[in-house]
C-alpha cells in the first residue's frame, strides 16, 4: 500500500497541471489559440510537449509485452531505418509542405487538395479507426492501477456499491477531458510541457534505482542470453523463430515510416510560428525521446530479470501467482472455474531454472507455460463453450499486467509513489492528446462543413468541447465493454488499418504529386477501409465464429494446408499455420497486404484518370511563387550535388548557425555513429569474426544504455532550457494578441483566409469539373 509520502508525491503535482490548464484559459482568444495554440509556438516547447505525449502507459506496457517475449535482438536491424528516418527529419518531409499549406486540420487539406466530399468521407473514417485504436487506453490504464495497487475489483461508498474498474476509467477520461474542456490545445501544449518538465527528473530517479538493484554482468545479461536457437534475446543473427515480432515486422516498419509520415498529422503540427520551426521541432524529436526510452528499456530488463532469474525464483513465484489471480477474478466466466485457477496456480512450486544447466527457455516453453496451461485448462470448462477465446483473453491480460505486479515488487516505497506520478503524468498527456485528436477531426472536418451558418468562436469553441465530451463517452464504453485478444502494438495495427492502409498514398502524393487525383484518393482510401474492416473480423471472430465455422465444414485442415502452402516459401519469418485460438495471419501482414494494394491502386487509378487533363497546381495550396501570402522564406530545391547533399542534411537559407549546428549533430549522431558505426561496423565485422554472447550483451549495454545516456542528459538541460524560454515567449504573444478571429473554412479570418478562400473556391471549382 502507498504510504502518505507516496501520496503527497502523486497528488502535487498533479494539482499545479491541473490548475494551469484552468489557467490558461484565460489567453484564449480566438479559435485559432483553442485549435493550434495561436500557431505561436517554438520548437523545443513543441519537443518537449511531445515527451509527455510520446511517454504512456499503454507504451510502457506495449514494449514491455513485446520484449518480454522476443528480448531485444531486433532493435538491432531497427538501425536500418535510421537513415529514412534521419532523412524524412532533416527535410521536413511532408510536415514542412504542410504546415505551408496553412491548414489548420487534416481535413482542410485534403479539401485543398481533392474535394469537400471527400474531406468529410476520410475526416469520419480517420475519426472512427483512430477511436478505436485509443479505446483501450483508459482500460489499459485502469486496469494498470487496479494490478500495480491490488485494488478489490469493487468498493463501497455512501452505502452504493462501484465497479473499480469503470470507475478509474471514468476518472482517467475526465482528468483528460477537463484540460480539452479548459483551454483546447492551449492547454495541453502547456500541461503537456510541464508534464515533460516534471518527468525528466522523474526518470532520471527511476533508472539510477533500477541500474542499481540489478546486475548487468550476472543477472541481467545470462537472463537475455538464455534462449532456444532462433529466438535470443541478444543476438540479432539469431531471431529466425521469432513468430510476431521479426524481419518482416521490421520491413513493414520502415516501409510504414515513410508512408504514414503523415497519417495522423494533428494540431500539433501547425502549432508552430512557421514550417521553420516546425520541422526544427521534428528534428529533435528523436533526442527527445532517449531519456523515456531508457527507462523502457530499463524496466523491459528488470522484469525479465526477475521472473526468470534464480536468484529472485522467490518473488517470482509471488508475482505469477497473484497475476493469476487478479487476471482469473476478471476473466473466469463462473467463480468455480475461478477458484479452480487460483487453486491451480497456487500448487505450482518455486521455479529451480538454473542458466546454463537447464534447456534454455524459448516462447513455447518457458516459466510462464505451467501458469497459463493450468488457467487454460480450467477454462476449457465453461459452460457457454468459449475455452479458446477466454484463454486467449487471459494470456492477453497476464502479458500486459505483468508490468503492473512486477513493479511493485521490484521499486521500494517512495519511488514507487515517483514512478505512479510518472504514470499518471504519461496517462492525462496521452489521454487528452488522443481525445482531442479525434475531436478536432470530426469537429472541424464533418461538423462544421455541415454547418450553414458560420460559427461564432464561441460556439466554435463549445462544439469543439462537445464533439471531446461525446468521445469521452465513446472511449469510457468501449474501454469498459470491448475485451482485448492480441498483444497492444497489434491490436492497435489491425484498427488503424481502416484508416492507415489507404490513407498514406492520399497524404504523401497530395502534397508531392500533381498527377494524384479525387478518383485515385477515393479508390485507395475505400479499399483500405474494407480491407480493414474485413482484418479486425478476421482478428476479432476468428476463434468465436471462424475457426468454428471451418471445423463444422471439415475445412480445418484444408485451409490449414492451404495457408501453410502460400507462406512456405517465407518460412521461418512469415508462418501461417492453423491455430483455434487466433487467426493464423498475424495482424502486421494484414496491414502490409492492405498497404501494398491500396498503394497501387491509387497510382493506377490516378494515372489512367488524369491522361488528358491538366495535373494539380501544387505552388498554389502551398502559396509558394506568385501564391505567397506572408514573409516566409520560399525555396526552390536545387537538383545538383551540392544542392542534393545540402537537402540531405536539410539545411536552407532560413537556418542560423544554430540551426546549423543543430543539424550536423544529428547527421554525425544519427549517421555516423548510429548508423555507420553502431551498425554497419558491427555487421562487416559479424561477418569476419561473429560476436559470442558476451560481445552482444556488452554491445547493447553501450548502445541501449550508456551511449543514449549521456544524450539524455544533454538533452535534459538543453531542451529544457528551451521549452521554459519558448513557453515564457509564447505567454508574452499570447498577452499580445488583441481581438477576436473569426473562422473561415476552418480558417482565421484576417490570418491567412483571404488568400486560402480564394484557393478553396478555385480548387473546388476544378474538382467539379473534374
Amino acid at each position: 500500500m502507498l504510504s502518505w509520502i507516496d501520496y503527497v508525491v502523486l497528488f502535487v503535482p498533479l494539482a499545479f497541471v491541473m490548475y494551469m490548464a484552468i489557467y490558461v484559459r484565460k489567453y484564449i482568444r480566438s479559435v485559432v489559440d483553442f485549435l493550434s495554440t495561436g500557431r505561436l509556438c517554438g520548437r523545443y516547447l513543441i519537443s518537449v510537449a511531445g515527451v509527455a505525449g510520446g511517454l504512456s502507459i499503454i507504451g510502457l506496457v506495449a514494449y514491455v509485452e513485446t520484449h518480454y517475449l522476443t528480448g531485444f535482438s531486433l532493435g538491432f536491424w531497427q538501425n536500418l531505418a535510421l537513415p529514412v528516418s534521419m532523412v524524412m527529419g532533416l527535410t521536413g518531409f511532408f510536415f514542412y509542405r504542410y504546415r505551408e499549406t496553412k491548414a489548420l486540420s487534416i481535413g482542410q487539406f485534403l479539401e485543398m487538395r481533392y474535394s469537400r466530399r471527400f474531406r468529410m468521407f476520410a475526416a469520419a473514417l480517420r475519426s472512427i479507426s483512430e477511436m478505436l485504436a485509443n479505446m483501450i487506453m483508459p482500460a489499459i490504464a485502469a486496469r494498470f492501477f487496479i494490478y500495480v495497487l491490488d485494488l478489490p475489483s469493487h468498493f463501497t461508498f455512501l452505502g452504493i456499491e462501484f465497479n473499480t474498474f469503470g470507475t478509474l476509467i471514468l476518472v482517467c477520461l475526465s482528468l483528460a477531458l477537463s484540460i480539452i474542456w479548459f483551454s483546447g490545445d492551449l492547454g495541453i501544449t502547456i500541461t503537456d510541457t510541464i508534464q515533460g518538465l516534471l518527468m525528466y527528473p522523474l526518470l532520471v530517479i527511476l533508472i539510477i534505482v533500477i541500474f542499481c538493484k540489478f546486475s548487468w554482468a550476472s543477472e541481467i545479461a545470462p537472463v537475455m542470453a538464455d534462449r532456444a536457437a532462433g529466438e535470443s534475446f541478444l543476438n540479432p543473427y539469431d531471431i529466425g523463430k521469432l513468430r510476431h515480432f521479426n524481419i518482416f515486422y521490421l520491413v513493414v516498419y520502415i516501409l510504414g515510416l515513410i508512408i504514414h509520415r503523415g497519417s495522423w498529422v494533428t494540431g500539433g503540427a501547425s502549432r508552430a510560428r512557421s514550417a521553420h520551426e516546425q520541422k526544427m521541432s521534428g528534428l529533435l524529436s528523436d533526442w527527445r525521446a532517449a531519456l523515456y526510452v531508457i527507462f523502457y528499456v530499463l524496466i523491459a530488463v528488470a522484469i525479465l530479470t526477475v521472473m526468470n532469474h534464480i536468484n529472485f525464483a522467490k518473488d517470482a513465484r509471488e508475482i505469477r501467482t497473484q497475476l493469476s489471480t487478479q487476471v482469473a477474478r476478471e476473466v473466469a466466466p463462473t467463480p468455480e472455474i475461478r477458484d479452480n485457477i487460483v487453486t491451480a496456480v497456487s500448487n505450482i512450486p518455486e521455479h529451480t531454472h538454473t542458466i546454463g544447466v537447464d534447456t534454455p527457455l524459448s516462447t513455447k516453453q518457458n516459466l510462464d507455460t505451467p501458469y497459463l496451461d493450468a488457467a487454460k485448462a480450467e477454462l476449457q470448462a465453461d459452460p457457454a463453450g468459449k475455452g479458446d477465446a477466454l484463454s486467449q483473453q487471459f494470456r492477453t491480460l497476464y502479458n500486459q499486467m505483468m508490468l503492473s505486479v512486477s513493479i511493485r515488487n521490484i521499486l521500494p516505497p517512495g519511488i514507487l509513489g515517483l514512478f505512479l506520478l510518472l504514470m499518471v503524468l504519461a496517462m492525462i498527456s496521452t489521454d487528452d492528446s488522443r481525445i482531442y485528436s479525434a475531436a478536432g477531426t470530426i469537429a472541424q472536418d464533418i461538423v462544421l462543413p455541415l454547418c450553414k451558418k458560420p460559427l461564432t468562436p464561441k460556439q466554435h469553441m463549445m462544439m469543439i468541447r462537445l464533439v471531446s465530451l461525446g468521445i469521452g463517452v465513446f472511449f469510457f464504453f468501449g474501454s469498459f465493454f470491448m475485451s482485448q485478444l492480441d498483444y497492444i502494438n497489434l491490436f492497435v495495427a489491425m484498427m488503424v488499418t481502416m484508416w492507415q492502409g489507404g490513407c498514406g498514398p492520399v497524404m504523401i502524393f497530395g502534397l508531392y504529386s500533381r498527377f494524384g487525383n479525387v478518383y485515385g484518393a477515393w479508390s485507395s482510401l475505400l479499399a483500405g477501409m474494407f480491407l480493414g474492416l474485413g482484418s479486425i473480423f478476421l482478428q476479432r471472430k476468428w476463434a468465436d465464429i471462424i475457426y468454428p465455422w471451418l471445423e463444422k465444414h471439415d475445412m480445418v485442415e484444408s485451409v490449414g494446408n492451404f495457408l501453410a502452402t502460400v507462406s512456405r516459401p517465407f518460412n521461418p519469418v512469415i508462418e501461417w499455420e492453423m491455430n483455434s485460438e487466433r487467426c493464423p495471419i498475424n495482424s502486421y501482414e494484414l496491414y502490409f497486404l492492405t498497404m501494398l494494394i491500396t498503394l497501387i491502386l491509387y497510382c493506377v487509378v490516378s494515372y489512367y484518370t488524369n491522361i488528358g487533363k491538366e495535373k494539380f497546381n501544387l505552388d498554389r495550396m502551398l502559396h509558394r511563387g506568385i501564391y505567397a501570402i506572408d514573409g516566409e522564406i520560399k525555396v526552390k530545391n536545387d537538383w545538383s550535388f551540392k544542392g542534393v547533399f545540402r537537402k540531405i542534411l536539410g539545411i536552407t537559407p532560413e537556418y542560423s548557425k544554430g540551426d546549423k549546428i543543430t543539424a550536423w549533430a544529428f547527421f554525425v549522431y544519427s549517421i555516423i555513429y548510429k548508423f555507420l558505426l553502431a551498425f554497419v561496423v558491427i555487421v562487416i565485422i559479424n561477418a569476419i569474426n561473429p560476436f559470442d554472447m558476451g560481445d552482444w550483451s556488452n554491445y547493447f549495454l553501450i548502445t541501449f544504455l550508456i551511449v543514449p545516456g549521456i544524450v539524455a542528459v544533454i538533452t535534459t538541460f538543453w531542451f529544457g532550457y528551451g521549452a521554459i524560454k519558448d513557453m515564457r515567449q509564447l505567454f508574452r504573444d499570447l498577452k499580445a494578441r488583441t481581438g477576436v478571429d473569426n473562422l473561415d473554412n476552418g480558417q482565421v479570418e484576417g490570418h491567412v483566409s483571404l488568400a486560402d478562400k480564394a484557393v478553396f473556391e478555385k480548387i473546388e471549382e476544378e474538382n467539379k469539373k473534374a
